[in-house]
C-alpha cells in the first residue's frame, strides 16, 4: 500500500512537471509510408525549428456551401461580401485549442482572415511531445529537397472535432514540374505553320470563336498563379506579342502581386517557361483584360507551397480588388496530401468561389497516373483540380479536336468523405442544386458506356473531373530569346480562363455579375454552349478513361464556344 501511494504521487506530480500528460491523446492522422518519391533520412534534430498551422474546424461549412450554389446560380445576381461567419470557429473551439496551446506555453498566431487556421513555430522536440509523436527528416530522392514530416500524430482526445488537422505533419509535396520547351527551328519558322501543327493566340481565336477586340471594363481582373520561382519576364513577352499578336501593342504587360516573399526577377535567363505560357496566352487571348501575375515565393510555411496562402490572400482582398478569375497550371498527386488537408484546401476554394471568383485548375499531364506520367497500378488523381469548388480543365488536340493523350481525369473524391461535399454529394440539409444532379447523371451515364473496363482501379462514386477541356498541344510561346512550343493542361487552363474573363467583360459591361463559381453554369445553361470532344486514347499504354459522346473524364462537357457562351449567359 505504501509503494501504491509513492507511486500514485509519482504520478500527481509528473502530470503537474508535465501539462501534456494530463490528457488523453488520440491517434488524428496516420499514413503507413511516405509518398512516393520520399526516404525517411533519420529523426530530425530536435532544436530546428518549424511552423505547424492548426485548422480549426469551421462552424458552418455546409450553410456556405449552400451560399456558394446559391450566389453561383446562372439567374442569380447576388455576390457574397464576406465569408468569415461561415468558417470562423465557435467559440468553444476557439476557446479548447487556446487552453491547449496556452497549457504548454506556446502562442499562436491566426493567419487566415476568419482566424479558421492559426501558426505556431516550437522547436522538434517541443513538438513532438505536443503531437505524441517523432516528426523525421525525409528526402525526395529525385530532387534531393528534404522536409520534415512524420507519418501519425496525435492530439489530445477532447479536441477531436475541435481541431481538422495540424500541418505539415502527414502530408508530402514533391517538387511542381513545368512544361518542356521545345525550340522551333529556324527553317520551319520561315514556313507558315498551320494551326495543326502549332497553336497561336490567333488559332484559338479561329478553333472557339474568341473575339479580337479589346476588352473595356478596367475592374475586370484575370489572375495568374506563380510558384517555385517561375518568373514571367516581360521582354519575353513583347517578343511573343510581335510575333503572334500583332494587332495589339507589344508594350501591353501585366501587373505584379507577390506574397510569401515573391518576386518577378527579370533576368532573360532566369525566365520561367510556365509563367511565360501563362502570362503569354491570358494577356494575347483575352485582349486588354487586365492580367496580374501573382508570385508566391518560396518562403511559404502553409505545407503545400502557397497553394493556401495565395487563397487567403484573395479572401482577405476587399470586393473590386481581387480577380475574377484565377487560373493555376501546377497541381500534386492527391494521395501525398492527407485528406484532412485537402479538405481544409478545397473548403478555402470553396470560400473565394462564393465572393465571386472563377478557380480554374489545369488536370494534369499524366493521363490516368496523376500530374505528371509515371508508373500506377491503381488510378492517381490530381489536387487541386479534383476539388469540388474549382472548375478543372483537361486538354484537347489537333483542329478536328480530340482528347489529349496526357490529359488527366477520372472519379475520385468519395461520397463517405467527412467534411468535403462534393459535386456529386449533397449536403445532409440541402436539395441537390441542377448542377449536383447533372453531373451525377453525367458521370452514371459514362459508367454506364465504360462498363468494367479499369474496374477496381478508381473510384467510381465520387466527383468526376475534368469539368471542361482546350487545346493544350503545341503552343507557341517566347522564352528566353527563343521560340519554341510547349504541351499541356498548362496551356488548357489559361486559354478557358481568358475565355471566362472575356465573357465577365461584357458581364460587367452590360451591369450584371460576373461568372463567379463556374461548375453550376457549365453543367446546366451552358453545357450547349461547348464542343462536345468525342474521341481521344488513352495516355501511352497505360488503361485510361477514352472520350465518348457527352461527359467524360478526359475532355469534361468539352471546348469553348465563345458566341454560344455569351448567348448562354444572357448576351
Amino acid at each position: 500500500m505504501v509503494l501504491s501511494a509513492i507511486f500514485f504521487v509519482s504520478l500527481v506530480l509528473s502530470a503537474a512537471a508535465n501539462p501534456m500528460e494530463r490528457r488523453v491523446m488520440a491517434v488524428h492522422e496516420t499514413r503507413a509510408e511516405p509518398a512516393t518519391g520520399f526516404v525517411n533520412s533519420g529523426v530530425a534534430p530536435a532544436t530546428t525549428e518549424i511552423t505547424l498551422r492548426i485548422a480549426m474546424t469551421q462552424n458552418n461549412i455546409a450553410g456556405l456551401e449552400e451560399a456558394l450554389y446559391a450566389v453561383s446560380d446562372p439567374a442569380s445576381t447576388h455576390r457574397l461580401r464576406q465569408v468569415a461567419t461561415f468558417v470562423k470557429p465557435t467559440d468553444a473551439t476557439l476557446s479548447a485549442v487556446s487552453a491547449w496551446l496556452t497549457e504548454n506555453g506556446i502562442s499562436s498566431t491566426p493567419v487566415t482572415p476568419a482566424g479558421d487556421i492559426i501558426e505556431i513555430a516550437i522547436p522538434v522536440s517541443k513538438a513532438n511531445d505536443l503531437l505524441s509523436t517523432e516528426f523525421s527528416t525525409f528526402t525526395h530522392v529525385d530532387s534531393g529537397k528534404t522536409s520534415i514530416r512524420t507519418l501519425a500524430y496525435s492530439i489530445p482526445a477532447d479536441l477531436q472535432g475541435h481541431i481538422d488537422n495540424v500541418h505539415p505533419t502527414t502530408s508530402f509535396t514533391r517538387p511542381l514540374a513545368v512544361p518542356k520547351f521545345t525550340a522551333i527551328k529556324a527553317e520551319k519558322r520561315a514556313v507558315a505553320a498551320s494551326c495543326d501543327d502549332t497553336i497561336t493566340p490567333t488559332c484559338l481565336q479561329d478553333i472557339y470563336g474568341i473575339p479580337a477586340t479589346p476588352a473595356t471594363q478596367s475592374t475586370n481582373k484575370l489572375g495568374v498563379s506563380g510558384f517555385i520561382d517561375q518568373w514571367a519576364n516581360e521582354a519575353d513577352l513583347t517578343e511573343f506579342l510581335q510575333n503572334v499578336r500583332t494587332d495589339i501593342s507589344s508594350a501591353t504587360t501585366f501587373t505584379l502581386q507577390t506574397l510569401d516573399g515573391g518576386e518577378n526577377i527579370q533576368t532573360r535567363a532566369d525566365a520561367g517557361i510556365e509563367a511565360n505560357l501563362d502570362t503569354q496566352y491570358t494577356i494575347g487571348v483575352a485582349t486588354d483584360v487586365p492580367v496580374t501575375f501573382i508570385s508566391v515565393g518560396e518562403n511559404n510555411r502553409d505545407g503545400v507551397d502557397g497553394f493556401m496562402d495565395i487563397i487567403t490572400t484573395l479572401i482577405g482582398e476587399a470586393t473590386g480588388t481581387r480577380p475574377n478569375v484565377l487560373t493555376t497550371s501546377y497541381g500534386f498527386d492527391e494521395s501525398d496530401l492527407s485528406r484532412s488537408v485537402a479538405n481544409t484546401l478545397c473548403n478555402a476554394y470553396m470560400q473565394l468561389g462564393a465572393l465571386g471568383t472563377s478557380i480554374l485548375f489545369s488536370s494534369g499531364d499524366g493521363g490516368v497516373s496523376g500530374s505528371q506520367a509515371q508508373s500506377c497500378t491503381n488510378f492517381i488523381p490530381t489536387l487541386p483540380s479534383d476539388c469540388p469548388f474549382v472548375t478543372s480543365v483537361g486538354a484537347t488536340q489537333g483542329t478536328t479536336e480530340t482528347a489529349a493523350s496526357f490529359s488527366s481525369g477520372g472519379e475520385y473524391f468519395a461520397r463517405s468523405s467527412v467534411q468535403l461535399n462534393t459535386i456529386l454529394q449533397v449536403s445532409p440539409t440541402t436539395s441537390p442544386s441542377p448542377a449536383t444532379r447533372a453531373q451525377t447523371d453525367d458521370v452514371a451515364a459514362y459508367l454506364s458506356t465504360l462498363g468494367e473496363t479499369n474496374a477496381g482501379h478508381f473510384n467510381r462514386t465520387g466527383r468526376g473531373f475534368p469539368d471542361v477541356a482546350a487545346q493544350g498541344v503545341n503552343f507557341e510561346i517566347a522564352w528566353d530569346t527563343e521560340l519554341g512550343t510547349v504541351d499541356g493542361t498548362s496551356c488548357s487552363s489559361p486559354t478557358f480562363a481568358s475565355v471566362v474573363a472575356l465573357l465577365n467583360d461584357r458581364l460587367v459591361a452590360a451591369g450584371k455579375s460576373p461568372l463567379g463559381f463556374l461548375n453550376p453554369f457549365l453543367y446546366t445553361t451552358g453545357r450547349a454552349a461547348l464542343n462536345d470532344i468525342t474521341s481521344g486514347k488513352p495516355l501511352l499504354s497505360l488503361i485510361g478513361f477514352p472520350a465518348v459522346a457527352g461527359w467524360d473524364p478526359v475532355t469534361g462537357l468539352g471546348t469553348p464556344n465563345f458566341a454560344a457562351l455569351l448567348t448562354a449567359v444572357g448576351l
